[in-house]
């Protein structure tokens, strides 16, 4: 047997190791922050006060803004701080936890994607049955289940990850934990891990990929025996924002759990993972905003008659 020291803190090398960077990094990923937490924010209250959004899409997106700018904040304010501080340390407790939370929210993403997803289907597919079959009980149980699947998945893998020892080196190739970092520079042999992994996410990851994109294919079919031009447009454009979403979010997935991270990809590695956890959910809103009707007359319904009331005044 052989004397090791036990790693209790580790050291994020971050976006960048040039001083001269950190601050314009800063400015870049607080303002990114600020608009995420902004936007996300906005349509979380267009959703739960304006009557006319009290539908199960807008529901779903409501709790897919409020993922988002959790997401956001499990990583983006020690990304900050580091960059100001140079400090660039975190306990082992501290990334446990991020690792929970980060996991815990990317996966209930993942599955709301997929209620979202079969909430169009019903939506084009069965518009007459639409309200009997999305019902608020029938929404409310998704959502409930989205947050409980994401928590028990998360729990699992941070409760594997607890048996891990480190003892050097402490180094962690990005500015977060995540579980692939982890097992990089443990000296346990992470195979369980892997193996529950590819058990665990294997049956809920297929499961949710196929309930993600297996009902486009009868969305599609139903759309293109659309006869009017105006009717195929309106179903196209609400399955495009979705569609958008869903691939950024599963070509990042895949790229950082199932492409191998060598110290060749480290930089391309560190730009997904600000995609993934930084840039997507500030896209998120975008995308659903900008080709949304719905939530641009909220936003009129709501913005205008308060600037008149002020030019009134």
């Amino acid at each position: 047997m052989t004397n090791f020291t036990k790693v209790t803190e580790f050291i994020l090398i971050g976006l960048s190791d040039h001083p001269h960077n950190l601050y314009l990094l800063f400015i870049v990923f607080f303002f990114i922050y600020v608009l995420t937490v902004i936007t996300n924010f906005m349509i979380i209250i267009f959703v739960f006060t304006d009557s006319q959004l009290h539908t199960p899409m807008y529901f779903f997106l409501g709790n897919l803004a409020f993922i988002d700018v959790s997401y956001s904040s499990v990583t983006a304010p020690k990304m900050l701080l580091d960059l100001v501080t140079n400090n660039h340390s975190i306990s082992l407790p501290a990334c446990t936890t991020q690792v929970f939370l980060f996991i815990y929210l990317a996966s209930a993403e993942l599955f709301l994607l997929s209620a979202m997803s079969y909430d169009r289907y019903v939506a084009i597919c069965h518009p007459l049955r639409y309200t009997q079959i999305m019902s608020w009980a029938v929404c409310t149980q998704m959502a409930c289940g989205v947050w409980v699947l994401g928590f028990l998945y998360s729990l699992v893998h941070t409760l594997f990850t607890l048996r891990l020892t480190f003892c050097g080196p402490n180094t962690i190739h990005n500015f977060f934990c995540d579980l692939p970092h982890l097992f990089q520079i443990s000296c346990t042999d992470t195979l369980i891990n892997i193996v529950v992994i590819l058990i665990v996410g294997g049956i809920l990851g297929i499961g949710a990929f196929a309930i993600t994109f297996v009902p486009y294919f009868r969305i599609f079919s139903t759309v293109l025996r659309i006869r009017t031009s105006h009717g195929k447009l309106k179903a196209f454009s609400t399955c495009t924002s979705h569609l958008t979403v869903v691939f950024i979010f599963y070509g990042s997935i895949i790229f950082i759990y199932f492409v191998p991270t060598t110290s060749n990809l480290f930089t391309l590695n560190k730009v997904v993972s600000v995609t993934y956890a930084l840039i997507n959910p500030l896209l998120n809103p975008l995308i659903y905003s900008i080709r949304n009707k719905d939530l641009k007359d909220a936003v009129k319904r709501t913005v205008y008659p308060y600037m008149r009331k002020n030019d009134c005044l």
